[in-house]
């Protein structure tokens, strides 16, 4: 399959869509940014090739005389699939902390506590992962390191509480082993996770599904085209040629995900921008905030912090709202301490984010007055459109400023919106016969991927 790439580098997460030469997208992968935008965009792109080779796996179902009854097993698999990746990263994140723990001379004295500790801590882990996965169990986050924090902090403060060790210096030593273990660039090994993901399925479908492994391994996956974007784009490591606006990307990326869309609203990490398209999804007008990053995705996430929690929790705490408070500034600098005020009056921090949340959505409401306002279709991309309680403010705020006959798109997959933006100027760049020039860091993943066991695969089809 020859395909096409497009990453969007935000400051916040990471985003990459693959295209086949028809356009169709067939892949999309997502990781937190890091200090090292390379090692980013890498992993964004290994994530969204995985997501690819699932899509070649569904057409080898549908290709194969007994695959009609598997589809309603592709979706298992997938599942396994992530529990097996998530167990990796798990065994690479034990090794690190034991690493970690071996050569920390601070924590010398207490080796023979937080040693021992860990270890249950990271035991419980694997012995709870498959009921997060497996299932009806609901996706609670894209990202490793979410699950593995919350599940490591509730840990370290029983192991605190029993007395067994001491709750800073685990954490510590977690927050030290995560980031070693987010900046590596690990190759999957796509043919082992899907052998062990087919285990975990039900013994009558093993067989089928391994031959349909097999037959859905055999086509190459040829990358032709990249094109980068995003909050970072002046740092991707992609040619000058191959980086496009990201603003050109979430307009045309929103309009070809819904072809009505007229307006946009773009929240990400570190800007908000308002952005007019016409009925091609070419840009005619925007606005975005200035350097302050007051009302974006930074904002929540320092809230977050302060209250100790996920980004992903905010939203769904706040949505527990008995009432909405007024928040009386929007600015990162001084946001902890209003926060901390008023839950030091008593209020409750289910109301405060509510207000906080509304505070942001009036702000994001301004800029989008300021590029043209709203005009019918109106679509909400970036990473804050995954939090529940911003949409809900969000539809709130249209319908008492624009009345309730405008369609609001928000998709599951909106956050995706600037990276198939890219995705699309690199298909131009192949229709158009430009010569693609592909990022080091493709060059630098096929130096260390191994090509695919299909024999060693067929082998473990036949066993079953």
């Amino acid at each position: 399959m020859r395909v096409v790439v497009g990453i969007d580098l935000g400051s916040t997460t990471t985003k990459a869509v693959v295209l086949d030469e028809d356009g169709k997208i067939v892949g999309q992968g997502i990781t937190n940014s890091r200090s090292n935008y390379e090692v980013a965009c890498a992993v964004a792109r290994e994530e969204a090739i995985t997501s690819t080779r699932f899509s070649l796996l569904e057409r080898a179902r549908a290709a194969h005389p007994r695959g009609a009854p598997m589809q309603a097993h592709m979706p298992e698999l997938h599942k396994a699939f992530r529990l097996e990746l998530f167990l990796e990263e798990l065994n690479d994140l034990r090794d690190t902390m034991m690493r970690e723990l071996d050569r920390s001379l601070t924590q010398r004295a207490l080796r023979g506590v937080l040693r021992p500790a860990a270890e249950r801590i990271l035991d419980r882990m694997r012995e709870e992962a498959p009921a997060q996965f497996l299932g009806d169990a609901p996706r609670r986050s894209d990202f490793f390191r979410d699950l593995a924090s919350a599940a490591f902090n509730a840990g370290a403060e029983e192991a605190s509480r029993d007395g067994s060790a001491p709750f800073e210096p685990l954490i510590g030593l977690f927050d030290r082993a995560i980031l070693q273990v987010e900046t590596r660039v690990v190759k999957k090994e796509t043919e082992a996770l899907l052998r062990r993901a087919a285990q975990r399925l039900p013994d009558a479908v093993r067989g089928t599904l391994g031959e349909i492994v097999v037959d859905g391994s055999k086509e190459p996956i040829e990358e032709i085209s990249f094109v980068g974007t995003g909050y970072g784009r002046q740092t991707l490591p992609f040619p000058k040629s191959a980086i496009r606006s990201e603003i050109l990307c979430h307009g045309r990326g929103a309009h070809r995900r819904f072809h009505g869309t007229r307006t946009v609203l773009d929240i990400g990490g570190q800007d908000t921008k308002g952005i007019q398209v016409d009925e091609r999804g070419v840009v005619t007008s925007f606005q975005m905030n200035d350097r302050c990053a007051a009302g974006s995705g930074r904002y929540l996430g320092y809230i977050a912090d302060e209250l100790g929690l996920g980004l992903h929790e905010l939203g769904p705490l706040a949505l527990q709202h008995k009432r909405v408070l007024k928040v009386n500034s929007t600015c990162t600098v001084f946001a902890g301490a209003e926060l901390r005020e008023r839950l030091a009056l008593g209020q409750r921090r289910e109301d405060v984010l509510a207000g906080l949340h509304r505070s942001i959505m009036l702000r994001a409401m301004s800029i989008i007055a300021r590029s043209g306002g709203i005009t019918d279709e109106f679509t909400f991309t970036g990473g804050v459109c995954k939090n529940p309680m911003a949409t809900a403010m969000l539809r709130e705020l249209v319908a008492e400023n624009y009345g309730g006959h405008i369609t609001i798109n928000i998709d599951p997959d909106s956050i995706y919106m600037g990276a198939l933006g890219a995705a699309l100027f690199a298909l131009d760049d192949v229709h158009e016969g430009r010569p693609a020039i592909l990022p080091s860091f493709v060059a630098s993943a096929a130096a260390i991927t191994p090509p695919i066991d299909v024999e060693s695969l067929t082998a473990c089809a036949t066993e079953h």
